[in-house]
Parts: C-alpha cells; structure tokens; sequence
C-alpha cells in the first residue's frame, strides 16, 4: 500500500539501495516498538516457564533444554526490538560487555546442541545452568556498579 502511494505521488524511487529498503522497512515508530518488545519478552518468558514444566515430565528434558533457550533468544530479541538491533548489537559487544556476550551465545548454540544432537543430558543441564548465569552475568553489565556490587557480595559470603 505504501509502494502504491509513492508511485500516484510521484516519489517513488526504484533505484533506492538495499540497505536504504531494509532501514526504511524496519522504522517502526517507539510505540510499535514498545508494544513488539513487551510481546516479544512476554513469549520469552511463557517459553522458559513452558521449557521448565516440560522438565518434570518424563523424558522432557530435550523440551526444557529447546524452549528454555528459545525463551532466552526471545528475550534477548525483544531488547534489540527497544534499542533499535545495531544499536544493540554494538552495545554487546562493547569491550565491557565482550565477554559476557561471547559466553552467552555459546552457551545457546551448545545446549541447543547438547540437547539435539549429542543427547547428554548432564551436559545439556549444565550448560542450561551456565546460560542462566551467563545471561545474569551480561544483564548486570548494563546496570551500572552491579556487576561491582555481585562480586562483593560472593567475595564476602565466601570469606
């Protein structure tokens, strides 16, 4: 319908790159975004709270490991859908969020791949374990003196 409308207006431009189409496609107004971001967090969170039902059934552990990451990547998608995605992605990989971020992804993509293909269960739970804290980890590196404030209070229930 848009398309329609630049062509009777006389604006259309078919020599528009793809980058430029791709940026024009994905200009949502803040409101849409907010609304798609609490959708999106939403589903996250149904997916990790179906994932941890499915644990308790017998022989749900593939099922718990699959929609408790998927409700982590939905979760995690609903924030670049706020921030706008590059603005996001820069922000993730900034130098004190680098690592945090590097654990985090490879802790989905290797209990996506415990859980799929190489079916160890033990190793799919920990590496679900370490997700959770990996995504603890890089969520407290964008509140400021948190991650500061964690460690002491480990270093202080340790000693």
């Amino acid at each position: 319908m848009e398309k329609l409308r630049r062509v009777l207006s006389g604006q259309d431009n078919e020599e528009q790159g793809v980058t430029a189409q791709v940026l024009d496609a994905s200009s949502l107004s803040f409101n849409t975004r907010l609304k798609w971001f609490a959708i999106c967090f939403v589903c996250g969170i149904f997916f990790s709270i179906l994932g941890t039902g499915f644990l308790w059934l017998p022989g749900g552990i593939k099922l718990f490991e699959v929609f408790y990451t998927l409700g982590n990547i939905a979760a995690l998608a609903s924030t670049c859908l706020l921030m706008r995605h590059m603005k996001q992605l820069k922000k993730m990989f900034e130098t004190t969020r680098l690592l945090a971020t590097v654990i985090m992804f490879l802790c989905l993509v290797f209990t996506l791949c415990s859980a799929l293909w190489w079916h160890k269960r033990g190793l799919a739970l920990l590496f679900c374990v370490l997700q959770f804290l990996s995504m603890t980890w890089y969520s407290l590196s964008y509140i400021l003196k948190a991650k500061d404030a964690v460690i002491k209070c480990c270093s202080s229930l340790l000693s």
